[in-house]
């Protein structure tokens, strides 16, 4: 595998025209011809190209595509448009269940959303169970799951799973295996809605067609949510903020595995450096690799019908991050993506590791532990990092949403890169990569398209 060690970022764009060992891979992907990723023997191998011109992908690997937005699914919705974040979930008979986001906003089009241009299929729906029906139509955003058969790489059913809700951005799984959903947006009723918005809503993991109760967890914070991950050990949910000067939040429930019963909203502070600003934009504050013990203060006034928790929060010492995305727990700690982070504004992928005694008035003695984990500041290497899962076998794959050609991109847990797949169809964002339960599927969309991909291949295993 010839990849790029994280360790040699802190010598950032330098390093390129200085040629260090191992750089001559990704600096010839940026200075010859635009095809060049197709020849670079990185990863899981150079990337052949589709003849079908939708996912380029190693030799070996495959894809399918498993729906497609305004395709009827089982229970007579139709697949909504923009899907962004998803999680897998086991299901019954050794299936996947799969949740899927769909990005859909407050001014798009009725054929964006699961009830159809014209609105006919709204009369399916039980009106309980859609959380804004607006004062005309009704919000569009929404999540669906699709259960899948990796055995025979099909689809069992797909059906609507959450309703009324808007912009539904990332989110993540929970150890409880229900979906956490985010709404990317703070718009308040008025303006033809008919309640504030801004939550994260719990979808079940259900494998049988049925809509959850749309229950917004409004003591998880009023902010532009982006993606939540769960630490198993403690239950203690991290939240991301999608804004050039947002937070990184972690919710302590009152009652571990039931957020809709409350709890303490804090943000995270790194000791010492009060109100730090972490995105690098004016030089480097934070250094690749440097291990900063933090701290949480609690939030107030957290529904925040200003939209200011994350100034507050600054005032009083938390530090700011760059348009905090994808979030995902795994190898013992929780990593995140801050999508224009860096001098260059092309993103970082940072890891927090929790305390042992995560939550606890103990923390003091035993305090998590933040780190940046990688900062290339070239978009050839990673151009605007987004959603993110840990593979089973302990890399990250990262989605991308930059411009020109987005790919998928590998990290590994020492910090090296890789290419994984490229979009081959548009130049839409890569979004919502996750793995199936047991390993032998990697699914992706692609948002703009519409298209929710489920790729197989040779991977590795540790």
């Amino acid at each position: 595998m010839n990849t790029l060690s994280r360790r040699h970022f802190l010598r950032t764009g330098s390093a390129f025209a200085l040629g260090f060992g191992g750089l001559h891979t990704f600096s010839a992907c940026a200075s010859l011809q635009p095809e060049a990723w197709l020849r670079a023997p990185y990863g899981f191998g150079p990337l052949d190209r589709d003849p079908a011109g939708m996912l380029d992908l190693p030799r070996g690997f495959s894809y399918r595509v498993v729906s497609r937005w305004k395709d009827t699914m089982d229970d007579g919705f139709l697949v909504p448009h923009r899907p962004d974040g998803m999680a897998a979930f086991p299901g019954p008979d050794g299936l996947t269940v799969l949740i899927r986001n769909h990005e859909v906003n407050s001014n798009a089009n009725a054929d964006e959303g699961p009830f159809g241009g014209d609105l006919a299929h709204l009369a399916r729906l039980d009106s309980s169970l859609l959380y804004d029906a607006g004062t005309g139509t009704p919000c569009l955003g929404a999540t669906t799951t699709v259960v899948y058969d990796t055995r025979t790489q099909s689809v069992v059913r797909q059906f609507l799973s959450l309703a009324g809700t808007l912009r539904n951005c990332a989110g993540g799984p929970t150890p409880w295996n229900t979906w956490i959903t985010c709404e990317e947006t703070v718009e308040r009723a008025g303006d033809g809605l008919l309640a504030d918005h801004g939550y994260p809503f719990e979808v079940s993991a259900s494998a049988e067609a049925g809509l959850s109760t749309p229950v917004p967890l409004k003591a998880m914070g009023r902010f532009n949510h982006e993606a939540v991950a769960v630490d198993p050990a403690s239950g203690v949910v991290y939240q991301t903020e999608d804004a050039h000067d947002g937070l990184i939040y972690r919710f302590i429930p009152d009652v571990p595995g039931q957020l809709a019963r409350g709890g303490r909203l804090q943000a995270l502070v790194v000791r010492e450096r009060e109100s730090l600003d972490t995105r690098n934009w004016d030089g480097t504050n934070v250094s690749v690799g440097l291990q900063m013990p933090v701290e949480w203060i609690d939030m107030d006034d957290v529904e925040s019908p200003e939209d200011d928790l994350r100034l507050r929060g600054f005032a009083a010492g938390a530090a700011r991050f760059a348009r905090g995305e994808g979030m995902w727990y795994g190898n013992d700690a929780v990593y995140f993506a801050c999508t224009n982070g860096g001098q260059a504004r092309k993103g970082q992928i940072w890891r927090y590791v929790p305390s042992p005694v995560e939550g606890t008035d103990a923390e003091g003695q035993r305090p998590g532990v933040l780190e940046l984990f990688v900062e290339p500041n070239d978009g050839a290497v990673v151009d605007n990092a987004d959603n993110l899962t840990v593979a089973p076998w302990g890399d990250l794959i990262v989605c991308e949403d930059g411009s020109g050609d987005q790919f998928l991109v590998g990290v590994t847990p020492e910090g090296e890169l890789y290419k994984f797949a490229r979009n081959a169809l548009d130049g839409s964002e890569l979004a919502g990569t996750t793995f199936a339960p047991d390993g032998t599927t990697l699914f992706v969309n692609i948002q703009h398209a519409g298209l929710t991909l489920a790729v197989r291949g040779p991977w590795k295993r540790s």
